[in-house]
């Protein structure tokens, strides 16, 4: 019965719809129509609206032939696209963003306009040497120019090589050069070690291309690989500044390891100034001890030598008699006596053997090992100087019989055992010029800083939340607007009845009686109106037709 009840009621409400759209004009069904049609343009334009996709930058800066694949390939991915910043960035839904940029580098998109050694590949046949050590260049620049762009700080980068051609002649040779133009994001910079490691970089990757040959500028034409008068990277090694760095806090956290058992973690602070020798130096000594006892001295080489001349030497006066020949005998022939020494004297071998001239010479020479020390000493590089350390321990707290907490200094004896264990901890060395100081202060209590609460109105999830709101409410305030503020007083005008005629006479008569007509009051139902004319055709029609014909030939 229910459902009867139901139907009846629906079809009763449909009746009334079809009654009265039967009974509006044409002008009225024509607003009516319009009306409805507006509400049904609004409500999906608004949903539409609402279920729009937030669009992110895909890709933003790029060349137009990577511009013309990237997009070529977005619409064979069937996913939307749109353009900002006069075209210079690609968006896309933000929900695509991370999967669209997978999809592209698979395909190698985009290219960034630098051609690499696939340059190598398109060779045409009857290439000349020249034109190939020319393409061979530009892929080697252009892989170093990728690389170079693989640091986070550098958005593109350029690379141009001055690779002369190889002479047989090492006096014509000449060293290659290189060049960088890094262009940076804004508000990234490149560290000094980030640098270093681009001059490294293309220097091994070109051959006798020295680091001293390479030069790296910003896209603001600031000199990044400064080079001093000495031809060598001014500033400190990084290498060697982190090495300090991690020294001097391991020295600290030695100092408070052993304190903080002690004192407690937030009452002691130690701060380690280090001087490192970072020189490095060679030294080769050559020694010789002085002369020793030859007793005592080992013999490297000796040698003796002795010499006699036996000889007979000629008499006579010097010059030219004495080498004359000897005269003829003449008679009478004599025969003087012997004389000493002549060959018919019997002592003349024993004077002839005195007078015969003799010489001897003897030579000894002996050589003795010489004491030598040669020492080739390396000094260690980073070794070190001098420590200096600063330790700051604070009161000690301390609690009394009322429960009120105090901070009490340190005694004598307590500060002297702080400084020894200081001083085992870091290695004191008295002789290096270490040097410690130790003192006891009561801190200052370092109070948070507050920071100020993000209103509500600002927060991002709020932001958001509003942004969201503020759409839906606007839609919905401009369908309250159509429905209320148009098609609701059209349905009202249109519901309106047309205006009824009451008829009033004059008690005296009068050959023609001329009807007063007089507008009845509103009456809100339609069919009491209808059965009213009925009623009042029925009961005096000629009445009606006077009216009629009166509306007919106007006043």
């Amino acid at each position: 019965m229910a459902i009867g009840a139901e139907a009846v009621a629906i079809n009763g409400r449909q009746g009334d719809i079809q009654s009265f759209i039967a009974h509006m004009s044409s002008q009225q069904k024509m607003g009516l129509m319009l009306a409805t049609s507006a509400i049904i343009a609004l409500l999906a334009g608004g949903w539409m609206w609402t279920q729009a996709p937030d669009y992110r930058v895909l890709f933003s800066n790029i060349s137009d032939r990577d511009g013309g694949a990237i997009i070529a390939s977005l619409q064979q991915m069937n996913v939307p696209y749109k353009f900002a910043e006069g075209g210079g960035a690609i968006l896309v839904p933000a929900n695509q963003v991370h999967d669209v940029r997978l999809q592209l580098a698979s395909q190698g998109l985009p290219k960034g306009g630098l051609v690499g050694f696939e340059l190598m590949e398109n060779q045409k046949f009857g290439t000349s040497q020249f034109l190939e050590q020319v393409n061979f260049q530009r892929a080697l620049e252009g892989e170093l120019a990728r690389s170079i762009q693989a640091l986070a700080a550098v958005g593109s980068a350029r690379v141009h090589l001055a690779i002369p051609k190889q002479s047989v002649f090492l006096r014509e040779q000449q060293k290659p050069s290189a060049s960088v133009l890094v262009n940076l994001y804004p508000g990234r910079t490149l560290e000094p070690q980030q640098v270093t490691a681009i001059i490294h970089l293309i220097s091994s990757s070109v051959p006798n291309l020295s680091i001293k040959n390479v030069t790296v500028v910003d896209q603001h034409g600031d000199l990044l690989s400064k080079v001093d008068e000495s031809n060598t990277y001014s500033g400190l090694d990084p290498s060697q500044l982190k090495y300090l760095q991690a020294l001097e806090q391991s020295y600290t956290k030695r100092i408070e390891a052993i304190l903080i058992p002690i004192v407690g973690r937030e009452n002691v602070r130690a701060q380690v100034a280090a001087d490192i020798d970072f020189a490095q130096s060679e030294q080769t000594d050559e020694i010789y001890r002085p002369n020793q006892n030859p007793a005592d001295s080992a013999v490297r080489s000796q040698q003796t030598s002795e010499s006699t001349n036996v000889g007979q030497g000629e008499g006579g006066v010097p010059g030219a008699l004495s080498n004359q020949p000897p005269v003829p005998a003449t008679a009478p022939v004599t025969t003087p006596p012997p004389q000493p020494g002549a060959p018919g004297d019997l002592n003349a071998p024993q004077l002839a053997a005195n007078a015969v001239p003799t010489s001897t010479r003897k030579d000894a020479t002996t050589n003795y090992e010489v004491d030598k020390t040669i020492q080739h000493v390396r000094k260690p590089v980073g070794g070190i100087k001098k420590l200096s350390v600063a330790v700051v321990v604070n009161y000690r707290k301390v609690t009394d019989q009322n429960g009120v907490t105090g901070a009490k200094p340190l005694g004598e004896t307590e500060k002297t055992q702080i400084t020894d264990l200081v001083k085992e901890a870091m290695g004191f060395n008295k002789e290096r010029g270490d040097t410690l100081n130790v003192v006891n202060s009561p801190f200052t209590e370092i109070q948070p800083e507050a920071m100020p609460e993000l209103p509500v109105w600002k927060q991002p999830e709020m932001v958001e939340l509003a942004h969201q709101l503020g759409k839906t409410l606007l839609i919905a305030g401009l369908i309250l607007y159509l429905v209320l503020g148009v098609l609701r007083p059209a349905l009202k005008r249109m519901n309106q009845p047309p205006p009824s005629l009451e008829v009033q006479t004059d008690e005296q008569p009068a050959p023609a009686v001329t009807p007063v007509i007089k507008q009845a009051p509103q009456i809100s139902q339609h069919e009491q109106n209808l059965a009213l004319a009925r009623q009042l055709a029925k009961d005096d029609p000629k009445l009606v037709a006077n009216v009629v014909k009166q509306w007919v030939t106007g006043p």
